[in-house]
């Protein structure tokens, strides 16, 4: 019993002593004993949230000041977050010389005009897609980050989920040979409010923006030329011009083709799939599920749904994706997703709806 409780004691006194240490650590770095980077949140709603709890658990990262139209929004997410300042402003966050970065969640209609203050200012820069739904705006945002030698990263996490990374893995490493086609599957589990859709840009702006990146980079080849097809399901959702369901092909570059399955409702769940097909083998990733049991019966096997909603299903890439932003800052390495990667989805979301309304494929070349 002596040499049980000498064990117990010494195992309390190092789980003690590397909570400590850890805390020492911690606080050492957010207190400017380290390389840490001082954040500028412009936007403190639902994804500006998910992106101050990453940035609290990292400790090269510091967020200084919190910004929302809604200076209520801005002053509660200062005081959950322990944020030291809020503002109603963003010109305010971008004109700190206390700011070394910003991180733009506010709405679309607004990022481009940050981004270009932000560049001017010399402020680092994360922003949420999109820049801009104007080809135009985009190329005056990314001419402005180019000229005052700052850094843009888009905010398509995505990129940044360990399934998603593998199966580009496997496609760049040449483990399933040439690739053929690709095939991706993303369907909501319901469709957003009216009123987020009218001031969306559309399923292929808003939805399958994120399915048009992510073909370009599992395949790691750019795209020539789309297709769609589609319809529409909801009544409202048709009366703004709106579409709920969609197919869009692609042909590539490197000779692959693709197709991409999107749908504004889908009862079971969160839908996010991706196959790619190559000349020697496949490659594939399925859903996410809160937990891996089956029940099998005399009369079935079966499973939990899959995860409901984005936030759960990317929460592990959101962090990565906000990890990968302070490591770009303090580095000044080049961004994972950088702006080039915020225009060109957007090119291709103009093909897939010039396709639908004319009837025809369309080249990305007659997108200027």
């Amino acid at each position: 019993l002596v040499v049980i409780n000498r064990f117990n004691k010494d195992i309390c006194f190092l789980n003690s002593f590397f909570l400590v240490s850890f805390s020492f650590f911690f606080l050492f770095d957010k207190m400017g004993g380290g390389d840490v980077v001082r954040v500028g949140l412009i936007g403190c709603g639902r994804i500006g949230q998910v992106h101050c709890r990453a940035l609290e658990w990292n400790p090269k990262a510091d967020v200084v000041i919190a910004a929302d139209f809604f200076l209520k929004a801005a002053e509660s997410c200062a005081e959950k977050w322990g944020i030291p300042r809020a503002v109603q402003d963003w010109k305010e966050v971008v004109a700190s010389p206390e700011v070394d970065a910003v991180v733009i969640c506010s709405p679309s209609d607004t990022h481009c005009e940050i981004i270009i203050a932000a560049a001017n200012a010399g402020k680092q820069i994360f922003c949420e897609k999109p820049i801009d739904y104007d080809l135009a705006r985009i190329d005056e945002a990314l001419s402005a980050v180019q000229s005052h030698g700052v850094k843009l990263q888009l905010g398509f996490q995505r990129r940044f989920d360990v399934n998603f990374v593998r199966v580009r893995d496997a496609v760049q490493n040449g483990e399933i040979g040439t690739p053929y086609m690709v095939n991706i599957i993303s369907r909501d589990p319901a469709p957003p409010p009216i009123d987020y859709l009218k001031q969306s840009g559309g399923l292929f702006f808003d939805m399958m923006i994120h399915d048009f990146d992510m073909s370009r980079f599992v395949l790691g080849s750019e795209a020539v030329e789309i297709s769609a097809v589609a319809s529409s399901f909801d009544p409202a959702i048709s009366e703004i011009g709106d579409v709920t369901s969609a197919i869009v092909t692609i042909k590539f570059e490197n000779g692959a083709i693709g197709a991409i399955q999107c749908c504004r409702k889908a009862v079971y769940g969160y839908d996010q799939r991706i196959e790619v097909l190559g000349s020697s083998g496949a490659v594939e990733t399925g859903n996410n599920y809160p937990n891996t049991a089956i029940i099998s019966s005399d009369a079935a096997i079966r499973r939990d749904l899959p995860l409901n909603f984005f936030m759960d299903r990317y929460k592990e890439a959101y962090a990565a994706e906000m990890e990968a932003f302070i490591d770009m800052v303090r580095t000044g390495t080049d961004p994972v997703v950088g702006g080039i990667d915020g225009r060109i989805p957007v090119v291709m979301a103009y093909a897939a709806a010039k396709s639908l309304k004319e009837g025809r494929p369309v080249k990305l070349s007659e997108i200027k």
